[in-house]
This record gives C-alpha cells, structure tokens and sequence, in this order.
C-alpha cells in the first residue's frame, strides 16, 4: 500500500513524496508555502492519477526518462525520478495510478 509523506524543506517549504508499497519514492511534488496547500496537492494528485493524459512523459537533457503529473490547470504537481528506460518510467506512472487514490497521508513535519 503506498503512502504519501509530508516533510518540511531546509527553506520551511512544505513537500509531499508518493512512496509505493515498497517504500520507494514515485512522485514527488514540488514546494508549498502552507501545509493546506501541500494537502491540496495531494488531493490533485490522488484525482488527475487516474486520468493518462495528466502525465507528461518527458526525457531530461542525459536522455534518462521521466515524467511530471499535471492538474487540470496544467500545472505540474509532481515529479518522478530520473530513470534508466521508457519502460521503467511507464511502469512507474503504473505505480502511481495505482497506490496514489488509496495512499494514507504520512504527516512527517
């Protein structure tokens, strides 16, 4: 079952990371001023998962594949990690569609 963790930046920016079931990282949102904010991320995450078109499958500037989450703004809400092939990246956009609706939310600040 995957979790969502809420931890405080050096700058005292909130942050969430998506972890599957294994306790591996798979999303990562960006910087928020409030934990509400942070919270609202979450809940956008836990909904746009669920539609494919909201990931934006991407190849960074060393050629390893990743991909950002976007809301129905456009904006991005998380990012994954860098990884070796398109089919690793594809499997952990699997990864988040599946763990992000149920995840339990972790307060770690």
């Amino acid at each position: 079952m995957g979790k969502f963790e809420i931890k405080t930046r050096k700058n005292g920016e909130f942050q969430f990371d998506l972890k599957a079931g294994n306790g591996q990282v798979i999303l990562t949102s960006e910087g928020y001023t409030t934990k509400s904010n942070c919270n609202n991320g979450i809940e956008s995450v836990k909904k746009n998962s669920q539609d494919d078109s909201k990931f934006d499958r991407k190849t960074s500037t060393n050629g390893k594949p990743y991909f950002n989450l976007k809301a129905t703004n456009g904006q991005i809400i998380g990012t994954s990690e860098m990884y070796e092939s398109e089919s690793s990246r594809d499997n952990g956009i699997e990864s988040v569609k599946k763990n992000a609706p149920e995840a339990e939310v972790v307060d770690l600040t």
